[in-house]
């Protein structure tokens, strides 16, 4: 039985031989949030991170994660209140169908964490392996700006004024 951190927790889960990381979690751990989608990684909507890195779960074992850390979209709130990141996806109305939108949001956190002022063409980039069939990625990648701003502690326009605006 694998040992391995889950969002902040220790957890031992019985992994079957050749399950998918995906798998384990959605089926034996009951965390929907990672989604499938195409199941051979051309999609990206399964994405989770591994030791912090982006990683396809349905392409690793779950085997493969003990003594890793996971982090999967359950976690990545912040006590009662949304991750900056989450909140602008919110504000922005940036995901349509969501589907796709935890493997964007956690994608979008790595590269928060490893540049605080992405340009729009780093965010395209970071953001690449992931789908959408329905957005269009402008609202996406005009999130993680905004999310970028925020966690930089900038004052961004509230919503509300921007609605007004309009």
């Amino acid at each position: 039985m694998p040992k391995f951190t889950l969002n902040g927790e220790a957890r031992e889960v019985n992994v079957p031989g050749a399950n998918p990381l995906l798998w384990v979690l959605r089926e034996s751990l009951g965390l929907t949030g990672t989604k499938f989608g195409c199941g051979i990684g051309q999609c990206g909507a399964c994405t989770v991170l591994v030791d912090g890195d982006p990683v396809l779960s349905c392409l690793v074992l779950g085997r493969a994660c003990a003594g890793k850390r996971v982090d999967t979209i359950e976690g990545m709130a912040d006590g009662n209140g949304l991750h900056p990141l989450q909140q602008a996806f919110a504000d922005l109305s940036a995901a349509q169908c969501g589907y796709c939108t935890p493997a964007f949001l956690l994608t979008a956190v790595v590269l928060l964490k490893e540049n605080d002022r992405p340009s729009r063409p780093e965010i395209v980039a970071a953001l690449s392996g992931v789908l959408c069939r329905c957005t269009g990625y402008l609202k996406i990648y005009e999130a993680v700006e905004r999310a970028a701003a925020v966690m930089r502690g900038e004052k961004v326009t509230p919503l509300e004024e921007i609605l007004d605006g309009i």
